[in-house]
């Protein structure tokens, strides 16, 4: 199963080694995973979809919900293979960042979590930072979370269901990458140039300027 996510992500140009990158968290390393290089292929991102229908298949779950932006085509592609699986409607929903840069639920989602069975899902975790902020906004709603499932899991030694204090969780795939405190990059102090394309290395940059 592990391979098989790698061998999509490698398949599309997803996976990159050997540079200095910002991570969301804001720290630094060297492996990256762009996420965004999968969506555009629905072949591929439905196998993904599929995948974690099959993991989480024998667990009672009424809901999906995952965070925007690349979230919320995986919670759909997810709902539907569960659907199918369960041969009932499971839903598919996704929460958004709130003004304090919580994670709220909008649109009306909120009243399809109350009293629900979820699986939280996401695309890739190094702190667990954002899938912890949406498993707190699904229980502050009222659902139970049953479930967590992340594509890839770049600090396995970290993020675990014992951390989550989720009942369950599976990674498709691990991609090992070590994020680094800013104070602490080696890659800075070699003075390796930023990647400015992927990631959040440009807004790092922007962010010095003006503090400078």
């Amino acid at each position: 199963m592990a391979q098989t996510v790698l061998d999509i992500l490698k398949k599309v140009g997803a996976v990159i080694t050997d540079d200095h990158f910002v991570y969301t968290s804001g720290k630094h390393g060297s492996v990256y995973v762009n996420k965004d290089a999968v969506y555009p292929h629905t072949k591929e991102t439905a196998q993904i979809g599929k995948m974690f229908a099959e993991i989480f298949k024998n667990i009672d779950i009424d809901v999906v919900a995952a965070p925007a932006l690349g979230g919320i085509i995986l919670s759909q592609w997810t709902a539907y293979y569960l659907s199918k699986l369960k041969r009932k409607e499971i839903l598919g929903v996704y929460t958004e960042k709130g003004p304090d840069k919580t994670m709220i639920f909008t649109r009306g989602y909120d009243k399809l979590i109350k009293g629900k069975k979820i699986l939280v899902i996401e695309d890739l975790t190094t702190t667990g930072g954002s899938v912890t902020k949406v498993i707190d906004v699904v229980r502050g709603t009222g659902g139970k979370v049953v479930g967590v499932g992340v594509m890839v899991n770049r600090v396995p030694e970290l993020v675990n269901a014992k951390m989550l204090g989720v009942p369950k969780f599976e990674a498709l795939g691990v991609v090992k990458a070590s994020a680094i405190d800013v104070v602490d990059c080696p890659l800075c102090k070699k003075n390796i140039p930023i990647n400015i394309i992927v990631g959040h290395g440009k807004k790092y940059l922007e962010q010095l300027q003006k503090k400078s």
